[in-house]
């Protein structure tokens, strides 16, 4: 069958086959369809959609582009987690040790930070000595010893994703469900998991912005799941705002601690934990929500999250002493606290404004091969329903090496992010829906 051929019935609105998708992916991942042919196609499936046997179909194509781990020797539940991506978000810091700490297996394969959003490869080697590119052999080692193991992609796990990934971020196809959907279902399951925890992000500083439209996306993945005999479990967890305080990577590894010693800021704290506990659900350790919740929170009262969280890194080549020691993990030169320009009740924080500006200090990165400063980023001193005075605190800058734009611009960039005001904001729950 020929590229050109789907590409045209796909752009008229025809459902294609299991077998021509395929041959489609199997031919891009060759070489034999050109990037040309391939970024038709997805602008075809931009406008016209996927039915879900075709995402479906579509996604299993991707994951049997390269090799899917066979984890089944390793004994106990293989359950991991993604996040579509926020500003703030190092959950999966905390989520991985104590999920493990409850019994089960975490095989997480991550990213890195893009745009806005951070990323949790980029948090990790925050950490002196800690290594995300491991063999696969080592990678089933520390997932059967720890329990938990968190690495980048592998050449080999659905490499149809890796190239279609890149292409879509330069031919605008990015915001298409079915194809976030087979891009994050295809990486996944090539990890020999038995179930995932997804949590969708909505709001300002999300990809998607209208709960409609995560709704449809957690629904969609949910359904591909169970086209492919795995448990899919989503939140839709409000994004509007930076989650926890700290944005940057050092300064997320030192909060995520935080709460495994039972501390933190209170919406990460909750957004952890009810991660967590679904995990401990899908894993079929727990018979419902509350046991599940008792045994988290037992973990982190019982400090068992916390020296997981030191078996991974020890196992991963990192010093365990940072864990305890915030001193050892890279720290800003200088600081920059960034004022009130009036007295008033904080209304809203825009989560992308305030992910721009940690970016533009040298925490994030435009393309995917710009290095970033593990010690910049940002601060929070006030959030959503605080009151400030003129001339006090709304967060502090940790100014990196390679900053992109003056900290003082920079400055007035954040302070924009704040809307102050007279009425106090009205409360957001964190967690909106739950899709099974």
């Amino acid at each position: 069958m020929r590229a050109q051929d789907l590409i045209q019935r796909k752009r008229d609105g025809d459902e294609l086959e299991p077998e021509e998708l395929a041959a489609l992916v199997a031919g891009y991942t060759s070489g034999e369809v050109p990037d040309y042919q391939m970024a038709a196609f997805c602008m075809a499936v931009f406008f016209r959609g996927m039915s879900d046997a075709e995402t479906a179909a579509f996604t299993r194509a991707m994951l049997h582009s390269g090799d899917v781990l066979d984890l089944s020797d390793i004994p106990g539940p293989k359950v991991d987690k993604h996040s579509t991506g926020g500003v703030g978000d190092k959950v999966s810091l905390a989520l991985a040790p104590l999920a493990a700490a409850c019994g089960v297996k975490v095989p997480m394969i991550s990213g890195r930070g893009l745009g806005h959003t951070g990323g949790t490869l980029d948090k990790l080697e925050a950490i002196p000595g800690f290594q995300v590119r491991l063999p696969v052999e080592r990678f089933r080692e520390i997932l059967a010893s720890v329990g938990a193991c968190l690495i980048g992609q592998t050449e080999r796990l659905a490499p149809a994703d890796r190239k279609l990934y890149a292409l879509r971020d330069v031919t605008a196809t990015v915001e298409s469900i079915p194809l976030i959907a087979g891009s994050i279902l295809s990486k996944k399951l090539a990890e020999g998991i038995d179930a995932l925890v997804l949590d969708v992000k909505v709001g300002q500083g999300a990809f998607m912005r209208k709960t409609e439209d995560a709704r449809k996306l957690a629904e969609a993945l949910a359904g591909i799941g169970r086209a492919t005999g795995k448990r899919v479990v989503a939140l839709l967890t409000a994004m509007d705002e930076p989650l926890g305080l700290a944005i940057g990577n050092a300064l997320e590894v030192v909060e995520a601690v935080e709460v495994l010693r039972g501390g933190g800021p209170e919406d990460l704290r909750e957004l952890t934990v009810a991660l967590t506990s679904e995990m401990v659900l899908a894993a079929g350790l727990a018979g419902g929500h509350p046991e599940a919740r008792r045994m988290v929170l037992g973990a982190i009262a019982d400090g068992s999250g916390l020296a997981r969280l030191k078996e991974i890194v020890r196992a991963q080549g990192g010093d365990p002493r940072a864990v305890d020691d915030p001193s050892l993990l890279p720290r800003a030169a200088s600081t920059l606290t960034v004022t009130a320009p009036r007295a008033g009740l904080v209304q809203a924080v825009d989560a992308r404004a305030l992910g721009l500006a940690a970016m533009t200090l040298g925490a994030g990165r435009t393309r995917v091969e710009d290095p970033v400063d593990p010690a910049a980023g940002i601060v929070l001193r006030r959030k959503t329903g605080d009151y400030v005075e003129e001339g006090e605190p709304l967060c502090v800058l940790h100014l990196g090496a390679r900053g992109a734009a003056p900290p003082r611009l920079v400055a007035e960039r954040a302070r924009a992010a704040f809307q102050l005001g007279t009425v106090p904001a009205s409360p957001r729950r964190l967690v909106l829906e739950r899709i099974a």
